[in-house]
């Protein structure tokens, strides 16, 4: 290695480290921060978490919660083994009530046998190298279960740790909620009449319930939910024990929706250039005023459901305002694509009941800028063109292109860098009820949308984020529903810009087959003074899918832009 130093005439000469023995990082010259490939904690660690609580509790969303952050911002490889899976796989979905009742001796060893068989597939799954983590769901209802899945874990001669994980849920109104929003979705009551189906479940539930024993401090490490507000915390000791306890204390269960969308077109993306600080265009002032009317009208309010309808006397009833948020990264035209959005004041009851005493003042939509939003920093590449960093650093253009998660740009960042930076507003995200609007930047929105929409990581930097539009994400027990609403079309735009080339958004040959990067189809909302909607709905979608963590997404084709479209897809890091 050379470096220059003065010479003693005042010339630079070469100067040669003598460093025959160098410090060589396994993964590179682009270094992973070691928190986010799974090197915090011992390899060799290995934790089972066991899931406790009668049905209708939210069990499935934590376990899947907690295994999707562990794998996704730490690397740490994990797996659920739904035991409600193997039942109906071994039986049928569609059971009735008294399948479940603890006297009925045939419907209880049907349920024993696939239980056994979850477990029996999680030790195969412990045994493998490389497993760190298993989530056991289940009711796992009786002192006399949990001691037999602790036992058998025992006997595997692991040194495997075990936690359990025991939700509760004794407030009528989550619970109606946790049935018709969750459970009703599921194969066991899918195309039934929904009450008959709510019916039927709540039998099911007392059925567990006539032997249901909570979790006693003397059964071991445990950690207690009780209705998404209290926690009790009992002998948990270690890294990835005290990592689910951080997490399941910034989780609920209840619905939320967030809300993700790119700052409006900036300066940069006119010319084509990366990272930067430059303001918005006339085209991206517009978007800002439509964005504006999109929050106003559509995320701080809420419809009404079909039975508050009926319930209602008024045949039009105006849509109920909901607290709303607002996040931005500290980069100007994040900022300025939130500048029209009004921050009105509106009076909202935090408890139970709508009591006027209870009610409290809050501010729609208060702006929070928050550094960890800010876009990807592309270090000494930053304000370059990709043609321009092809024709003057064409070894980093290249390392680049051959891999894009890793890859760190010169003094710059790396999307893995970006992963580590996002796991705390993540926590956040989890932790927050209200609605929440981002305006953020490709880089980030591709793996908060990654992340929540169960894709793997190293998909996240091939995900297609327009300009444009806003992307409505809803996650629930069994994946995330989104929805996507372009605001303003590309023929709007008055300018398209300067083309990038074809190589500036580099597309790895294994990525491509499973990812939404190819065309994502959008409808457009109409511009604001052209809107025009039935009475309590939102603006015609296109986009309406239900992603699941196990199957692939149809897409229904309608009005489409290419992934390396210069103007939707305005470069990015």
């Amino acid at each position: 290695m050379t470096d220059s130093a003065p010479a003693s005439n005042g010339s630079t000469a070469p100067h040669v480290i003598d460093n025959p023995m160098p410090h060589r990082l396994p993964e590179g010259e682009n270094a992973t921060p070691l928190e986010v490939i799974g090197q915090t904690s011992s390899s060799s660690d290995k934790l089972v978490i066991v899931m406790v609580g009668l049905p209708a509790t939210g069990k499935t969303h934590i376990a899947k919660r907690i295994c999707r952050f562990l794998s996704f911002f730490h690397d740490i490889p994990s797996q659920i083994f739904n035991v409600g899976d193997y039942r109906r796989q071994l039986c049928g979905a569609q059971q009735p009530a008294n399948f479940y009742d603890p006297t009925n001796a045939e419907g209880l060893a049907a349920r024993t046998m696939a239980c056994d068989a979850a477990l029996a597939d999680l030790q195969d799954y412990l045994r493998q190298p490389g497993a760190r983590v298993a989530a056991f769901d289940a009711t796992n209802s009786t002192r006399a279960r949990r001691q037999h899945i602790c036992q058998t874990l025992q006997n595997l001669d692991l040194n495997c740790k075990q936690m359990f994980v025991e939700s509760i849920c004794d407030e009528q109104e989550l619970l109606e909620e946790n049935i018709r929003t969750v459970k009703l979705s599921t194969p066991d009551y899918r195309e039934m009449d929904p009450e008959t189906a709510v019916k039927d479940f709540k039998r099911r539930r007392e059925n567990y319930q006539k032997v249901y024993e909570p979790v006693e401090a003397s059964e071991g490490p445990s950690i207690k939910i009780i209705n998404s507000k209290q926690f009790v915390v009992t002998n948990i000791r270690g890294y990835l024990p005290l990592k689910v306890v951080h997490f399941c204390m910034n989780l609920h269960t209840l619905p939320r929706t967030f809300y993700l969308t790119r700052h409006g077109q900036s300066h940069y993306n006119l010319l084509g250039k990366i990272g930067g600080d430059s303001g918005l265009t006339p085209n991206g002032v517009e978007y800002a005023k439509r964005l504006a009317q999109f929050a106003t009208e559509f995320i701080s309010k809420e419809t009404l459901s079909v039975e508050e309808q009926e319930k209602n006397d008024d045949p039009k009833p105006a849509p109920k305002p909901r607290p709303a948020r607002l996040w931005t990264s500290t980069m100007r035209r994040t900022k300025e694509t939130a500048q029209f959005i009004p921050n009105n004041t509106i009076q909202h009851s935090w408890g139970e009941g709508e009591d006027s005493s209870d009610k409290e003042d809050w501010v729609q939509f208060r702006p929070m800028a928050r550094r960890n939003l800010d876009e990807l920093y592309a270090g000494t590449c930053d304000g370059m063109t990709y043609k321009e960093i092809e024709q003057v650093f064409p070894e980093e253009f290249k390392r680049r292109q051959q891999d894009k998660l890793s890859y760190r740009y010169p003094r710059g960042e790396s999307y893995m860098d970006v992963t580590l930076r996002l796991e705390p507003l993540a926590l956040d995200m989890e932790r927050t009820r209200e609605p929440v609007l981002i305006i953020g930047h490709q880089g980030i929105l591709r793996i908060l949308y990654a992340y929540f929409m169960g894709l793997d990581r190293k998909d996240a930097p091939y995900m297609s984020i327009p300009l444009n539009n806003v992307i409505e994400l809803t996650p629930h027990a069994y994946g995330c529903h989104e929805r996507r609403y372009c605001l303003m079309l590309k023929e709007e735009m008055l300018q398209d810009g300067q083309d990038e080339p074809v190589t500036s958004m580099p597309m790895a040959a294994d990525h491509s087959s499973n990812t939404m990067e190819t065309s994502v189809p959008i409808e457009a909302v109409p511009p604001p003074r052209k809107v025009h909607q039935r009475e309590n709905s939102r603006p015609s979608l296109v986009l309406d899918n239900q992603a699941d963590f196990s199957q692939d997404i149809e897409v229904e084709k309608a009005a489409q832009y290419d992934s390396n479209d210069p103007v939707m897809n305005a470069p990015s890091c």
